[in-house]
């Protein structure tokens, strides 16, 4: 068998990366699912759906893990998780448990920035870091200032989309595809430093649950302590 030159191997590495990372876009479905079921039913309804689907999630990991039998239409999929992933429950249901718990607490548009920083922010990291990296941080060699700086600027231009004041009670996307309303810079920078810190800084524990909810939280606080000026 004819082994991968390091160019070959390091090539495969970045489409291992980018393959991953864009099956995290199914996550976007989540916050989709929620923002129709709640503006057509209800926010507790909503909630409740996003729960099925976790629950969903729950029982094809318990045929994967403790029963060891490979599902075909997602067995693929299966094969592009991380080394710790095998044997452990995967990122989607940290997102998953993450989404639930920021929209179940946080205003809307933190909660929506916070999910949408951990999918696309993440993914700005992985493939800038790893296809151009050349700077590592200071205290994780493994990661790079491409990747950090590029995550930052991703998750500040969701902020700026996401985390505006409503005109005449609501959001832009009501009703534009055009982005309206005051941009609340403060939550913006708060957000997305927090997220892109939260990012970096986390080897062990999984980054899916941590961002949405410590960057939402933050932002939340924020927006709390400032909200009377808006």
């Amino acid at each position: 068998m004819r082994r991968k030159t390091p160019e070959k191997q390091e090539l495969w590495s970045f489409k291992k990366e980018l393959i991953r990372k864009s099956i995290h876009l199914f996550s976007v479905v989540f916050l989709v699912s929620y923002v129709l079921v709640s503006n057509s039913v209800n926010h507790k309804v909503a909630l409740l759906f996003l729960s099925f689907m976790l629950i969903i999630l729950f029982e094809l990991e318990y045929v994967r893990l403790e029963l060891g039998e490979k599902i075909p239409f997602v067995r693929k999929l299966w094969e592009f998780r991380r080394d710790k992933e095998k044997n452990h429950m995967g990122g989607e249901i940290y997102f998953l448990l993450g989404s639930i718990i920021s929209l179940a607490i946080f205003d809307l548009r933190i909660a929506a920035t916070g999910i949408l920083m951990v999918t696309f922010g993440d993914m700005a990291a992985a493939v800038v870091g790893s296809k151009y990296g050349r700077h590592p941080l200071p205290f994780l060699k493994e990661k790079a200032w491409e990747g950090f700086l590029a995550e930052l600027v991703v998750n500040i231009f969701i902020g700026f989309l996401l985390l505006r004041i409503p005109a005449g009670g609501r959001m832009w996307w009501e009703y534009s595809y055009v982005p309206a309303g005051e941009p609340m810079w403060l939550v913006i920078i708060v957000m997305a430093v927090t997220a892109t810190v939260v990012e970096t800084a986390v080897t062990k524990l999984d980054d899916n649950l941590l961002v949405p909810v410590i960057a939402g939280f933050n932002g939340e606080i924020v927006y709390l302590l400032i909200r009377g000026s808006f």
